[in-house]
């Protein structure tokens, strides 16, 4: 091996971001694998590839004695005298040891380690910059169908989108762009690994920091939400600042930031409310389209009861009692609905919800 392998690294350095040390002290240390198979043994062995000509030693770790009993490890006193007249019995002297034609075994070695080394920094490089997207939002391209899983593209890896994380009914096209929220990404011989969703409610609220600015920018957080996913999410918002609206602004002109959200997941309709500390407001707020007429909150059991216009209880409960579910998921209460005709007329009827 000459300056050109010092060169070739230099440009693999440039090129892929992967440290020429890394790979030297890899060839180094393969090549002190190798040479057991010459010395028999290579536990005193050591090699160094000068870092500028890219010549290879091969030196061995020799201990001075009197009387020499092993010759891999030892080096006469008298021999020693001779080479390294500054050391005396007892000290460790590096010898050089070098076998005839080391240069090609060397030159093959560092081959087989550049090769795996570039596969496994650019395996490392690839995890590296998927898991800083772990719990984030990233945009893929709809591949193939694999069984009932789907098969996602997100550039330089794919990714598997299990049956569990996809919206019932919903159905995609090869070449689909979609957006997606990762559960997980794990590290295997094989790359990262990648788990995605487009059930998980962060979705919905990343899909919102991407389309708000006054969510990405903290004026306007997130409180709550709660989501079915393919039919309907609630979300809770509230302001930092008094002069920002923050429904509307994740509403925005026209509903067109809203819509924009909605259409990605495919029409799913979004309720945006303005969140309280007091209970009471927020479960009436949760209940949203319906009008409420009182709501009577048991802080320490999480629970209220809540009373509607009789021509609202359809509407408070919703179709299959989903606003009355997804209120209580929102508020974290369990929620009893009564109508007013079932108070005044004390009817035991009512309809109640709690967090799933």
């Amino acid at each position: 091996m000459n300056s050109e392998l010092i060169d070739a690294l230099n440009q693999i350095e440039k090129e892929k971001d992967i440290s020429k040390e890394i790979l030297l002290e890899a060839m180094e240390n393969s090549l002190v694998a190798a040479c057991k198979n010459h010395f028999g043994k290579a536990d005193n062995i050591r090699v160094n590839i000068d870092r500028e000509t890219g010549e290879v030693t091969v030196y061995a770790e020799k201990e001075i004695v009197e009387e020499v009993t092993d010759k891999v490890t030892q080096i006469s006193e008298a021999e020693a005298i001779l080479r390294y007249p500054k050391n005396s019995v007892g000290d460790i002297v590096h010898v050089e040891v070098t076998p005839k034609n080391f240069g090609r075994i060397a030159a093959q070695k560092a081959k087989q380690v550049v090769v795996q080394k570039i596969r496994e920094e650019e395996r490392k490089v690839l995890f590296n910059q998927y898991y800083g997207k772990e719990k984030d939002i990233v945009t893929g391209i709809v591949q193939r169908y694999v069984g009932n899983n789907v098969s996602i593209n997100l550039g330089k890896v794919d990714a598997v989108l299990t049956e569990n994380e996809q919206v019932k009914g919903e159905r995609f096209k090869p070449t689909d762009r979609i957006k997606l929220y990762v559960l997980e990404v794990k590290d295997t011989t094989k790359g990262p690994r990648i788990s995605v969703s487009r059930t998980h409610p962060e979705l919905v609220k990343r899909l919102f920091e991407a389309e708000v600015t006054e969510v990405k920018d903290g004026t306007v957080e997130i409180k709550s939400i709660s989501r079915e996913a393919g039919s309907r999410t609630k979300m809770a918002v509230y302001s930092n600042d008094e002069n920002v609206d923050p429904v509307g602004a994740c509403v925005g002109l026209n509903g067109a930031r809203v819509n924009a959200i909605v259409n990605e997941l495919r029409g799913e309709k979004i309720d945006i409310i303005n969140w309280s500390d007091d209970p009471a407001v927020l479960i009436e707020n949760a209940l949203s389209p319906a009008k409420v007429v009182s709501v009577d909150v048991d802080v320490e059991e999480k629970t209220a009861n809540v009373v509607v216009p009789d021509y609202q209880l359809s509407l408070a409960i919703g179709k299959e009692g989903q606003n009355a579910r997804l209120a209580a998921r929102l508020t974290g209460y369990k929620i009893d609905i009564k109508s007013e005709s079932q108070v005044n007329g004390n009817s035991e009827a009512s309809e109640s919800f709690e967090e799933e």
